[in-house]
């Protein structure tokens, strides 16, 4: 147990072994990462509410292809999009996992946008 070197009367010794390994953090820094380009939010979001192509994307987003291709790789790569292949055509959505939701949630809290009826997250069940 680490004995810290002045005591202030609170005694957070107790969660000093929750943090010491920074494989967590470093983790969760690569995937806040993720989001430093507003751009790739807005990718982000629409693509846990439909499942489109880079062209459509791209139009969407008023963006050109290449640059719709290099945050979907960054976006893939982090584990928060899957593509599907259709004959040459690939299709993104946003990934099922509860990393993928958390973040949908708090997209949609901290920005107080409304999800339209055809969100790809699902529903917490209550």
């Amino acid at each position: 147990m680490t004995k810290l070197p002045h005591d202030h009367g609170e005694h957070p010794e107790d969660i000093i072994p929750l943090f010491e390994n920074g494989e967590h953090f470093l983790m969760l820094s690569e995937l806040f990462r993720q989001f430093s380009d507003g751009n790739r939010i807005r990718l982000f979001w629409i693509l846990c509410h439909c499942e489109e192509c880079v062209i459509n994307l791209s139009a969407m987003m008023n963006m050109s292809s290449p640059a719709i291709s290099h945050h979907l790789k960054q976006l893939k790569s982090a584990g928060l999009i899957t593509g599907r292949r259709n004959g040459k055509e690939v299709y993104y959505r946003a990934a099922d996992t509860p990393v993928v939701k958390a973040l949908h949630d708090a997209i949609r809290e901290l920005s107080e946008l409304s999800c339209p009826g055809g969100c790809l997250i699902p529903e917490e069940k209550k």
